[in-house]
């Protein structure tokens, strides 16, 4: 294949693929594709996606919309019918009433009912679903992290072909903004959910699975390791754990108190963090650990510390100014979330007041020598590359000012946070051409930058030219 006319950089040259790979750059003449002057990037990657849960997603109730548990309710009573209803979206933080079992229950005195929150940490079920997932004398129907985790997988009842469908028609969607990969860190054991996938024609995106602590010494039976190529279009990620909870459920774990005293939850002892990393490091799996609170961070980084282990740090979204060089120095990559500091800046000001100068510091991590990766936490916020680009360039939404505007960085550094390659001689035919300048690009028209062309390994996975 023969790309024609790409503008590349500062540079109008056309490239050859061959064999999935960028054999040549140059000036080669007449292509099977002409670009017609438009920009070519490497392909982008979303760092953090529960693709299964992305999947689901679309096919349930949305209550992102609700300012408050009444109004949630309101909406389950408008849709409800005889079998189960499951809704996603709701966030409780600054919500003038609390979500309740008996608001639900007005709303769906019979039918189970389970709204999960915008941040997958909490679940809100009435009395129905209660005892149908066995929590029957709860007394609120408010369940958060681990009991939350279960009800969430217990709703996972599609049969395979029907998701299976789903998830193929998310990973064209995602091909159609530019993204050639995911690293999926759906809570499950996701080898064989894959492989299956892939067999059955799901072609459209490299997807790199982790692997939780339930299946970890499965994993290390199988002799799998980081970047080990389980076939084409599937590698081994890393081993993900979860160390404390979130800013939506007031449950990230800080140096300093919430408004309510508390301090969060820490989910692993430090001396066991450091048991299961060792473990993982042993056989070549790297870290991938869940920290969001500063307090949680800090524990993250001296776990790495002293298991000498390499990896990242999933969300890192607080974090005191002491560790931001401590990212660098250990070879611990930061994989974070734009697109979740303008879903979370009014919450953190009124429960982080005062430290929010800390939170989602993008801008002192790359000055602190830190390697930044991208993601959208999907179904957290979107799976789509230039929704969080669009975020950390800009740090504002619609017509507010930017939020922490100091910690703004440039349009290169997000896009090279949200790529594995680059366009040149040997890299992987990984590509995506855009109808604008995404190095001049600002707010709306950087979010919703129009994708012309998608190549995965030099195969069209989108076209709109």
């Amino acid at each position: 294949m023969l790309l024609g006319n790409a503008r590349v950089g500062n540079r109008d040259v056309d490239i050859r693929i061959e064999d999935g790979r960028i054999v040549e750059i140059g000036s080669i003449g007449s292509g099977d594709i002409d670009l017609a002057g438009r920009w070519l990037l490497p392909g982008l990657w979303d760092e953090h996606v529960h693709f299964t849960q992305w999947a689901l997603t679309s096919q349930r109730l949305d209550v992102s919309a609700a300012a408050s548990a009444r109004e949630a309710a309101e909406i389950v009573r408008a849709v409800v019918g005889e079998e189960l209803l499951v809704g996603v979206g709701f966030r409780d933080g600054l919500w003038p009433d609390a979500p309740h079992k008996e608001l639900l229950n007005s709303a769906a005195p019979t039918v189970p009912v389970v709204l999960l929150s915008g941040d997958l940490h909490s679940v809100w079920l009435n009395t129905a679903a209660l005892l149908r997932f066995g929590h029957a004398n709860h007394p609120t129907g408010l369940l958060r992290e681990d009991a939350a985790f279960a009800v969430t997988a217990a709703l996972g009842t599609v049969d395979d072909t029907t998701l299976d469908s789903w998830a193929r028609e998310a990973a064209m969607t995602a091909a159609a903004r530019g993204v050639v990969g995911v690293a999926d860190l759906e809570m499950a054991w996701n080898r064989d959910t894959w492989e299956r996938r892939i067999a059955s024609g799901h072609d459209a995106l490299r997807v790199q699975f982790a692997i939780y602590t339930q299946d970890l010494e499965q994993a290390i039976d199988q002799g799998l390791r980081t970047g080990l190529e389980l076939e084409p279009l599937l590698t081994v990620g890393g081993y993900k754990v979860l160390t404390d909870g979130s800013l939506g459920t007031r449950t990230a774990h800080t140096y300093d108190s919430y408004p309510d005293g508390g301090t969060g939850l820490l989910t692993v002892e430090p001396d066991e963090l450091r048991k299961y990393m060792t473990l993982a490091h042993s056989a070549g799996i790297e870290s991938w650990v869940h920290a969001i609170g500063d307090r949680a961070n800090t524990l993250a980084l001296d776990a790495f510390e002293a298991v000498g282990a390499k990896g990242r740090i999933e969300h890192a979204q607080l974090l005191a100014n002491a560790d931001l060089p401590r990212f660098a120095a250990l070879g611990v990559s930061a994989s974070v979330q734009p697109e979740h500091a303008m879903d979370d800046r009014d919450l953190a000001d009124s429960v982080w007041d005062g430290r929010t100068a800390g939170l989602y510091a993008f801008r002192s991590l790359l000055d602190a020598g830190a390697t930044l990766r991208f993601g959208s936490d999907a179904p957290v916020a979107p799976l789509d590359p230039w929704v969080a680009i669009s975020a950390a360039v800009t740090r504002r939404r619609g017509d507010r000012e930017p939020w922490h505007p100091k910690q703004r960085i440039t349009p290169e550094e997000a896009i090279a946070a949200s790529v594995r390659s680059s366009v040149a001689e040997g890299e992987p035919a990984d590509l995506v051409a855009v109808e604008a300048d995404p190095f001049d690009a600002e707010g709306a028209h950087l979010e919703g930058m129009p994708v012309a062309l998608t190549l995965l390994g030099g195969r069209i996975t989108h076209e709109a030219l």
